[in-house]
């Protein structure tokens, strides 16, 4: 019984659209409407500006977090990974949004802070890096997520090695859009790293 409490509180908490709650409550806007349309944290940044993408991102590593960290502290007996994975699926067909969500890497992280902060650390320095290079959040999800994969065969965990495949597999799904803008050059890159700033020099 305890279990399928965590699995539903998981699903609930990965379901809840951030990025709609706060730009309707406090900017009187639908991200969705607007940018990519997506309700993420990228577009939330891009639409509302830095303070609600902060806001935003804290808030979908910490629905991945909460529910990875919920077996353990209601004693259920379902792994802490696979819990998160529920949050992660919520987020991306939230049942508070029409089932329409995100593409789930804020809270990806959020799932492996909790039960493996070295392993959070060392991809997000990955996605920093790529960030840094390319200047593309999307790409550089991806890219820090594949790395992630090879990383985690090093932390002798075979739970972390299959989520981590899933969630990468499923992650990577979801961007087929940016996928295609990428191979085209289409893809929307932000004012950071050398990939913006050789843009702008071409330009």
């Amino acid at each position: 019984m305890t279990s399928l409490i965590v699995i539903i509180l998981a699903y609930l908490l990965g379901s809840i659209p951030s990025g709609v709650w706060i730009g309707k409550l406090f900017y009187q806007k639908d991200v969705r409407e607007y940018g990519s349309g997506n309700m993420g944290t990228t577009n939330t940044f891009r639409v509302l500006g830095k303070t609600a993408g902060i806001i935003v991102l804290l808030m979908d590593i910490l629905k991945g977090s909460v529910a990875t960290l919920l077996p353990i502290w209601l004693g259920a007996d379902i792994h802490p990974l696979l819990a998160g994975v529920i949050a992660a699926v919520g987020h991306t067909l939230p049942i508070f949004a029409k089932f329409k969500g995100g593409k789930a890497v804020a809270t990806s992280a959020g799932i492996i802070l909790a039960y493996n902060p070295l392993f959070f650390a060392l991809a997000i320095a990955c996605f920093l890096l790529y960030l840094y290079l390319s200047s593309m959040v999307s790409f550089s999800s991806m890219l820090a997520c594949l790395s992630a994969v090879v990383i985690s065969f090093f932390m002798k965990d075979i739970w972390l090695v299959v989520v981590t495949i899933a969630l990468t597999s499923y992650i990577i799904y979801r961007h087929r859009s940016n996928i295609t803008r990428i191979k085209e050059g289409t893809e929307n890159k932000i004012p950071f790293g050398r990939g913006y700033k050789k843009e702008n020099k071409d330009a």
